[in-house]
């Protein structure tokens, strides 16, 4: 978190309009250091207070550090290409706030691209609110603007007389000419295609881009997991924020009908996706007929831009208690008043889709709902089933980087050049392809590279530092890119006692990590190049039969290889040893191969004497 300063700057702007918006005689008068000065009178001393303090905990559940990685990058000589990773009201608009802020101040312009038109409006809204006291004109390019207003926005944008232009696909349009373009910002990069970042490729070299998501896509997550891009995790909830209680289950009207009416009693509106238009009516009767006292909207992407936006009008305004509309309300819409989700035929949405909706309730302190319901008469695909499973069990504050590694799991992470962003290599796998990618790019930075890339270790254990022993998601790529540098096993062992100097006890998935380190390093000694464990045995080779000699001559290397039953396959030149169901496999590896390289330095030291 940052300092008092650092909440107060980001509050201030907040503070002040708000005032403005709800208090008749109070203003900001000042801010000196970590204090808001405010003048107002007695009888609105309460509301001020309650405005502070909410703005207050707003600002301070923002990642600071964050915002200055974000600045540091765009004063940097190399243009910036930055992931910002992080749940639905966690603060991504914050920071591109003030990214943008500083692009301005700098004499440059803004495009914000955003995959819907409702989004759009909101951002344009939003950023004309906070930038418009300090005289920076926001323009935005949608369907729910006229032709000469986009012709004058386009006008104003190629002159540099507007600062930030907003907008869909449309500002990819051959006819966006910015005067002097500082800065992209994505938002929901994972709802654009690869042909329209293609679009954008070619102004990294010269633009810095930001790119905002809750589940970046498989290619998009692997390329800022592999180092080609940078990302920043914000993993803290807005306060008094609650988990959303989801159900996942079969279609059924009578636990549709309980759930709307609960919302309903208790003030609330619910959101009822079918994500069909030309099914959408009679979704609309199916809610009807479970709740005919519901007062009832639709919306969809193919009505007039006029009816749309009147009918999410009349949502926000509490006109209507239930709102049946497709996707088009996954994107931009801020109802702290609905609390109730329910998506039917959710096995056809994909798991990045089913948490962003699942985002649009419980953005308020009152207890939200989420219902994935399917039919009941249809089998479902293993893809499927894999999703809904996924979002039934990431169910907690800050689960936005779990789905997407889970969806990077389910779909594989695509082509790093070409047009797929999602899918598996089918001539090289995928542990050798992320390998091969994180040599290069260690290579470009002038890096380490990897030790002992053509040595594997293949065994049944998870290999992982858990994000509640080590929180920064920062400090975990750094000791896994120590530990993947590690040459030695001293090399392995001085890390792992700063691991736990630092965060305590190494918790199992971590040790493995450290084991298979030390494993690459003891095979290194005796020449092998793999451990795997294959059925019920281990398995480690190759061994020469000269290397295989100096470890039999060796008492304590013997003993230790005949006491685990293991035998030396002259054929093969491998070691194998059976292991039992639930045996530590890597840790049983290690204790052999230190024996065994302990054999090897032993005759070489006497070789040597």
């Amino acid at each position: 978190q940052g300092t008092a300063a650092d909440i107060i700057k980001i509050a201030m702007v907040n503070v002040a309009k708000r005032l403005e918006k709800e208090c008749t005689d109070s203003k900001l008068v000042l801010q000196v250091h970590d204090e808001l000065i405010v003048e107002c009178p007695l009888e609105e001393q309460e509301t001020v207070v309650e405005i502070v303090r909410a703005e207050m905990e707003q600002a301070a559940t923002l990642s600071v550090p964050l915002i200055a990685e974000a600045k540091a990058d765009m004063e940097s000589e190399k243009p910036m290409d930055r992931l910002i990773c992080g749940d639905v009201g966690f603060g991504k608009t914050e920071v591109a706030m003030r990214a943008a802020f500083k692009a301005i101040t700098d004499h440059r312009q803004v495009m914000i691209l955003c995959p819907t038109t409702i989004l759009a409006q909101q951002h344009f809204s939003t950023f004309s609110d906070r930038f418009s006291p300090f005289g920076v004109r926001v323009e935005v390019l949608s369907r729910f603007r006229s032709q000469a207003q986009q012709k004058a926005a386009l006008e104003g944008f190629a002159k540099g007389e507007v600062d930030v232009l907003v907008g869909t696909h449309r500002l990819l349009s051959r006819d966006v000419n910015p005067k002097e373009l500082g800065l992209i910002i994505i938002d929901e990069e994972q709802r654009f295609g690869v042909g329209h970042k293609e679009q954008l490729k070619n102004l990294r070299e010269s633009v810095d881009v930001l790119t905002l998501s809750a589940t970046p896509i498989p290619r998009t997550l692997q390329m800022s997991l592999s180092g080609v891009r940078d990302m920043s995790l914000i993993t803290t909830p807005p306060t008094n924020r609650r988990p959303v209680k989801v159900h996942v289950g079969e279609w059924d009207e009578d636990l549709i009908g309980e759930a709307i009416r609960r919302e309903i009693q208790r003030g609330g509106q619910v959101y009822y996706v079918s994500n069909r238009v030309r099914t959408i009516e009679d979704a609309e009767e199916s809610v009807r007929a479970a709740v005919p006292e519901a007062r009832i909207g639709v919306a969809h992407g193919q009505m007039a831009p006029s009816m749309v936006e009147d009918m999410m009008e009349r949502f926000n305004g509490g006109e209507i208690d239930v709102l049946v509309a497709t996707t088009i309300v996954e994107s931009g819409l801020d109802n702290p008043h609905a609390n109730t989700l329910i998506i039917e035929d959710s096995q056809r949405l994909g798991l990045a889709q089913l948490y962003q909706l699942k985002g649009r309730v419980g953005r308020s302190q009152r207890q939200a709902y989420a219902y994935f319901l399917f039919p009941s008469n249809q089998p479902l695909t293993e893809e499927a089933t894999q999703r809904l499973e996924a979002i039934g069990e990431f169910t907690e504050l800050g689960s936005g980087m779990r789905v997407a590694m889970k969806d990077l799991e389910i779909r594989g992470a695509g082509t790093l050049m070409g047009a797929e962003q999602s899918g598996n290599m089918s001539a090289v796998g995928f542990d050798l392809f992320a390998s091969l990618l994180a040599e290069a790019v260690s290579e470009a930075r002038g890096e380490d590279k990897l030790a002992h890339p053509e040595i594997h270790v293949d065994v049944a254990a998870d290999f992982l530092i858990p994000a509640e022993y080590m929180e920064d998601g920062g400090e975990r790529v750094l000791y896994y890119r120590r530990l993947a540098a590690a040459v030695t096993v001293e090399d392995v062992d001085d890390i792992a006692a700063k691991m736990r100097s630092a965060y305590g006890a190494l918790p199992q998935p971590a040790a493995n990590i450290c084991n298979r380190a030390r494993a690459k390093a003891l095979c290194q000694t005796i020449g092998a190049t793999s451990v795997a464990q294959v059925g019920g045995k281990l398995v480690i080779g190759e061994v020469s039969k000269t290397v295989q000699a100096v470890i039999n001559a060796s008492p304590e290397a013997k003993a230790l290889i005949t006491r685990h039953r293991g035998i030396y396959v002259s054929g093969t030149k491998v070691y194998r040893i059976p292991v039992g169901k639930g045996e530590p496999v890597l840790d049983i590896a290690v204790d052999l191969l230190r024996a065994m390289a302990g054999a090897v330095e032993a005759a070489q030291d006497e070789g040597r004497g």
